[in-house]
């Protein structure tokens, strides 16, 4: 199904049957597939857990990389896939048409708004600059009490060390204080993410201290 929406279309959500109020998780990750195969490897287990779980899928619509492994294998298991991606992308991101919503906007910053309202919560796979974006973006607003979503880093192959240790850095300089932490999790391992968002939402582990996390930089 394709529809074009405008910014004020509103959300469409369902109710979620794990007990834990997460129906949907958007997952941020590459439209290439990186050079340690791990990565796509995880994508896909990823794909197939959300699909298990009765999780819908929340992404970037596109059919290429890491975005395309996780998409084709949620739909591929069963699973329900919502793929949200600008006009402009179609073409160079091969907008992935076998799923069962596929909503095309009319730009990057609709695209982020509806990724954010449909989701119940994030997580980030390996990708690119766009990736480590839309991953630093929630973490921000959450950072700023705008939502207490659960946010996991997949860390798979320690992909995201580097960012880690940036932002322990931060921390150690006092640009991360507190009233201001960074709260998320953080999982090595793909069949790990999906346990991590229910618990962060059934615990409020992300509402919590964030030593654990900060332990991890």
């Amino acid at each position: 199904m394709t529809k074009s929406l405008t910014p004020d279309a509103p959300a469409t959500k369902i109710k979620a049957g794990n007990g834990s109020g997460i129906s949907s998780i958007c997952v941020y990750c590459g439209s290439g597939r990186g050079i340690n195969p791990a990565y796509a490897v995880a994508a896909r287990k990823l794909g197939k857990a959300l699909a298990d779980s009765g999780i819908r899928l929340i992404y970037g619509g596109g059919s290429l990389g890491l975005m395309g492994e996780v998409a084709k294998s949620a739909l591929g298991a069963g699973g329900k896939v919502t793929g949200i991606i600008p006009d402009f992308l179609g073409s160079r991101e091969k907008m992935l048409e076998d799923v069962d919503e596929l909503i095309v906007v009319s730009d990057m910053h609709t695209r982020k708004k509806l990724m954010f309202e449909r989701s119940d919560a994030f997580v980030a796979l390996p990708g690119g600059v766009g990736t480590l974006e839309e991953l630093v973006e929630q973490l921000t607003w959450a950072q700023l009490g705008r939502h207490a979503k659960p946010i996991v880093v997949a860390n798979i192959e320690g992909f995201w060390q580097p960012f880690l240790h940036l932002l322990g850095h931060m921390k150690g300089e006092t640009f991360i204080r507190p009233g201001l932490d960074v709260h998320f999790s953080v999982v090595d391992e793909a069949e790990k993410i999906v346990p991590a968002v229910l618990a962060a939402a059934q615990h409020g582990i992300q509402n919590g201290s964030d030593h654990a996390v900060v332990a991890k930089f």
